[in-house]
């Protein structure tokens, strides 16, 4: 079971589910919804994931995204895509053991900010990851 939550511990979450779709975020909404030059974030599946503590705030990011976070502190905590109903994506950091879920890939490279250096070796993506 992976747990998480936001900075001040209003907030908190489980999963029982297994991370896919690993990644760090280069886009340009996951920068300015941050405030940092890039987001790391893993899926689960919804049906997989609960807040057990605190209700998250909820800010609609784009026509087809949610994003949730804690109002009180104001971590980024999730982002449900409404063309991807039965996934949830959670931001990596907000785990409380973020070694559990490492990124194995850069998505949405084409929006990378010039002075961020890729030194990992991890594959990327100019947009999304390819489907399967």
């Amino acid at each position: 079971m992976l747990r998480g939550g936001c900075f001040c511990g209003a907030v908190r979450y489980e999963t029982t589910g297994q991370p896919y779709h690993r990644t760090v975020c280069h886009c340009s909404i996951c920068r300015r919804t941050t405030g940092a030059p890039f987001v790391a974030w893993f899926s689960v599946p919804r049906a997989a994931f609960r807040f057990v503590r605190g209700t998250p705030a909820t800010l609609r990011s784009s026509p087809q995204a949610t994003r949730s976070f804690c109002a009180r502190c104001g971590t980024q905590l999730s982002f449900a895509d409404d063309a991807a109903p039965a996934e949830i994506d959670i931001t990596t950091c907000s785990l409380d053991d973020p070694g559990q879920a490492p990124p194995e890939d850069h998505t949405h490279t084409a929006s990378r900010l010039a002075w961020t250096a890729l030194a990992d070796g991890l594959p990327t993506h100019r947009a999304a990851r390819p489907g399967p």
